[in-house]
């Protein structure tokens, strides 16, 4: 093992942080089905589930079953940060990293520890904003 294996962040993550976008854009009025969530996000519908029920008995996201049912943030979106969801996901972020590799954990931890599921919908609509085409 070489370190760089240490700070791995895999497609759960990666699929994970994309759905959570998208329960923050759609998520104010109640409960999302996750299938919407898997839709919007491009993301297989059962890998989803299996994530959103990792962060749900991490507390990250409630879950509501029947006709109106689907996931809701547990907390707000600007209160989750993509370390929490990453760490859950993929487990603790460089653990075992030494040298340059706990130097670059340390990096990572600290941008990803700093921005919230809020953040990521903001910056994602404003550069969706920023390539939008008049004819």
């Amino acid at each position: 093992m070489d370190g760089s294996e240490l700070i791995s962040i895999t497609t759960k993550s990666r699929y994970a942080l994309r759905a959570l976008v998208e329960l923050d854009r759609l998520g104010a009025d109640g409960p999302v089905p996750i299938a919407e969530l898997a839709r919007r996000g491009e993301v297989p519908a059962q890998f989803l589930e299996q994530l959103f029920a990792t962060l749900r008995r991490a507390g990250l996201l409630r879950s509501q079953r029947g006709v109106r049912g689907g996931y809701s943030f547990a907390r707000p979106a600007s209160e989750i940060t993509v370390l929490e969801v990453v760490e859950q996901l993929d487990g603790p972020l460089g653990a075992e990293a030494t040298g340059v590799f706990a130097q670059a954990a340390q990096a990572a931890r600290a941008v990803l520890g700093g921005r919230s599921i809020a953040d990521v919908t903001q910056s994602q609509a404003d550069a969706d904003g920023a390539t939008m085409y008049f004819i």
